[in-house]
């Protein structure tokens, strides 16, 4: 008896135990479906119906092999139809092969450049009207052949020629055709059983049989002798190289792209099989090379196939291999079938394909976003041009578009009302380009006036702010005042130091929430400038409706550590919180300390809060010194008398402790969290406040800051639990989450 234990070949048995069971199966279905379109694609181009078919063969093994997808699959695709077609007609069949090729090389370079995620750079909505527009091409072409004709190469003729195409119709090659499509468009509302089977093969079959019987002439796949007969190798082109280099660009990049896009959607769908972009790249790249060679259509990972791939249960790259080895065997020993596939059969097939192009959820996509323009002028120019054009239309327009957003800025300058001030405002990206719009407004300003120029920028360049020097200087001396409130993430004292630069939301942040001995060495009053110059503007509006009086929604009991910032950690502003700071957030049974007492008498009673809360934080050195029995010899040890009932409790086995222990919280921290729920207790039992909850259903709240963290956590008589977005959705039912350990 033996054993194997070699660890290679348990894991080679184990691969191949995977290829047979999800991968093969998988292979089938994935077959199932390149096989027709691989033949439709190259009847639409003009190709020899061989170069549709090698193409899947080496999609399917060259390009699975050497890519670095495990799940794409590469073959003929639609989106190439056009520029194939065209670069047929223009250079023939031999040149085409060389263009593919270079595109091939193209795309090697590509991957060894790295370009893989820079491609996705391309705005989506052009992708989007390029494939619309090449959708609509191959549909106007395809309709013709459906009904008895030749695909014309323009678009235009092929409108200008559907009247008398249609009145010379075929009959038996427009009922093939329509039961074509009527298949294809029905076959998604069968049982699920029946769905099983690939829509296209069915249809194909289904109307090869039905040329067979209608009584009218059908036209179908020509083929001399032997499937390869009609291959051709690589020919040079006899001139005009600078278009053969421009088709060889346009397909590359067309083909880089929808590799790309197919690899980003397939990656979602199983983020446990990420794709190697740039690798990929080098693959479709190899594998066009092989192509141009060989004599076959260029390639590229086709979204339909990939995503069939997935859904059938693929695992590895050897299901996409095996499509290709089917595809091959097929083409060697079925020649007589593919003679048999009406030409209706597959313009029915690619005029389905071609309006599945045409996506209404990229239409609604391009509207709701603002760039309908650029859909509809790619689709246009596509449509009545080529596809280059139009893509470097699509491209230039949503650069231009884009440009336009972000270089916009708001200025509008008006009085204030109710006072004789006015106030300038400036939001967005100030450059000379927006100085006629600027020097406009402030002319409207009145000479003499107090003026606030308000200035939410994130990028000034020196000609904005000349002008905003010049016109303060112009206005000053006419006896008026200016008042520069800087809100945006640009200072303009920070041009005096170099050329301008774009400013960064966080210096916004840091600005209001850091401390301000991080960012200058000077004192308080400079932090008060700070203030006046930054954010007492935006303040003033608020206080102003709280002059006469305030109604603050809670009084906040909390420790006066400096790095507790109550209106920071709840998001507050002025006139929301009450708060009141001692050592350690402590509240004196039976009113021994007047302060507090006083606190809680006139917010409750004089101010109605609707809510009381104690607050207290990690590294509490009130705790500390309460847990280690630290002895002063001042007035702080009998203010820190009052905290003796929350370390009695803290040893004698709290609940709140034993919830912080375990979430992995220190002792003193647990003694702090303890404190918090004894003064709840205490508040509980003081007579304003219990007539408070019994009167107006006052609340009581526990919290604790921690401050390594910045998490606010909140307390319970009984526990501890995180405060976050789905506990405070959930209403005040809800079960709040317990802290189960403390974060890294």
């Amino acid at each position: 008896m033996s054993t194997d234990t070699d660890p290679a070949r348990r894991t080679s048995l184990s691969g191949l135990a995977v290829a047979l069971r999800h991968d093969l199966p998988a292979s089938v279905v994935v077959f199932l479906v390149a096989l027709p379109l691989s033949i439709g694609i190259a009847v639409a181009a003009g190709a020899p119906v061989a170069a549709g078919l090698i193409a899947a063969v080496v999609g399917g093994l060259v390009a699975g092999l050497l890519g670095g997808s495990a799940l794409q699959v590469s073959g003929p695709t639609a989106s190439l139809t056009v520029v194939v077609a065209e670069s047929i007609d223009r250079f023939g069949w031999a040149v085409t092969c060389f263009i593919t090729l270079g595109a091939g090389l193209l795309q090697i370079l590509f991957g060894f450049g790295r370009l893989g995620r820079g491609a996705l750079a391309i705005a989506p909505v052009v992708v989007h009207g390029m494939l619309a527009g090449i959708g609509v091409v191959i549909a106007l072409q395809q309709l013709h052949v459906l009904l008895g004709g030749q695909s014309l190469s323009s678009s235009w003729d092929s409108i200008v020629q559907l009247p008398h195409q249609v009145m010379s119709v075929s009959g038996g090659d427009a009922v093939v055709g329509g039961v074509m499509i009527a298949i294809l468009l029905g076959w998604r509302y069968l049982p699920p059983t029946l769905r099983l089977v690939p829509a296209p093969l069915v249809a194909v079959v289904v109307a090869t049989g039905l040329a067979m019987v209608v009584p009218a002439s059908v036209q179908r796949i020509a083929l001399q002798g032997s499937l390869f007969d009609d291959i051709s190798l690589p020919g040079l082109p006899s001139g005009g190289w600078m278009a053969v280099g421009l088709t060889m660009v346009t397909i590359a990049l067309i083909a880089s792209v929808e590799t790309l896009l197919s690899a980003v959607a397939v990656d979602r769908m199983r983020p446990d099989r990420r794709t190697d972009l740039d690798r990929e790249l080098i693959g479709q790249g190899v594998a066009n090379m092989a192509c141009g060679l060989l004599g076959g259509l260029p390639i590229a990972a086709v979204i339909v196939r990939s995503v069939t791939n997935v859904k059938a249960g693929a695992r590895s790259k050897a299901s996409t291999m095996l499509h290709g080895v089917w595809v091959l065997i097929f083409a060697v020993a079925l020649v007589d079938v593919v003679q048999q596939i009406p030409k209706a059969a597959l313009a029915g097939l690619l005029i389905v394909i071609g309006m599945g192009l045409v996506k209404l959820a990229h239409i609604r996509s391009a509207r709701r976003t603002g760039d309908l323009i650029v859909y509809a002028a790619t689709v246009l120019v596509v449509v009545f041009g080529n596809l280059l054009l139009g893509m470097l239309v699509g491209l230039t327009l949503a650069f231009a578009l884009l440009l336009w957003r972000v270089v916009r800025v708001a200025i509008a300058a008006r009085p204030v009302p109710g006072t004789e001030r006015w106030l300038v405002t400036i939001d967005g990206t100030c450059t000379f380009l927006a100085l006629p719009r600027l020097s406009a407004e402030l002319a409207r300003v009145p000479a003499a006036a107090a003026v606030t120029v308000e200035m939410t920028v994130d990028f000034l360049d020196h000609a904005a702010s000349d002008l905003l020097h010049e016109w303060t200087s112009q206005h000053e001396i006419a006896g008026g005042t200016v008042e520069f409130v800087e809100m945006g993430a640009v200072r303009i004292a920070d041009l005096a130091a170099g050329p301008p630069a774009r400013g960064h939301a966080r210096r916004v942040l840091d600005d209001a929430l850091g401390p301000w001995r991080e960012r200058t060495e000077n004192t308080l009053e400079d932090g008060v400038a700070a203030y006046h110059r930054g954010h007492a503007h935006v303040v003033r509006p608020h206080l102003d409706e709280m002059r006469d009086g305030q109604n603050p929604d809670a009084l906040f009991l909390t420790c006066a550590d400096s790095r507790i910032v109550p209106n920071v950690i709840t998001s507050s502003g002025p006139g929301d919180l009450f708060t009141v700071r001692n050592i350690g957030n402590l509240i004196p049974a039976d009113g021994r300390d007047t302060s507090v007492e006083a606190a809680l008498v006139y917010a409750l009673d004089k101010l109605e809060v609707r809510s009381v809360v104690v607050c207290g934080h990690s590294g509490c050195g009130a705790m500390g010194a309460l847990y280690h029995g630290d002895v002063t010899g001042s007035g702080l040890d009998d203010w820190l008398a009052h905290g003796r009932p929350t370390l009695d409790r803290f040893r004698g086995g709290h609940p709140v402790a034993a919830a912080a222990a375990a979430a992995g919280f220190g002792e003193i921290d647990q003694l702090g969290m303890v404190n918090v729920a004894v003064q709840l207790e205490t508040l509980a039992r003081h007579p304003v406040v219990c007539r408070g909850i019994v009167e107006r259903g006052v609340v009581l709240s526990g919290l604790f800051f921690d401050i390594a963290t910045a998490r606010v956590i909140r307390i319970k008589v009984d526990g501890i639990a995180e405060i976050d977005d789905a506990t405070r959705a959930s209403g005040p039912d809800v079960v709040d989450r317990p802290v189960t350990a403390l974060p890294v």
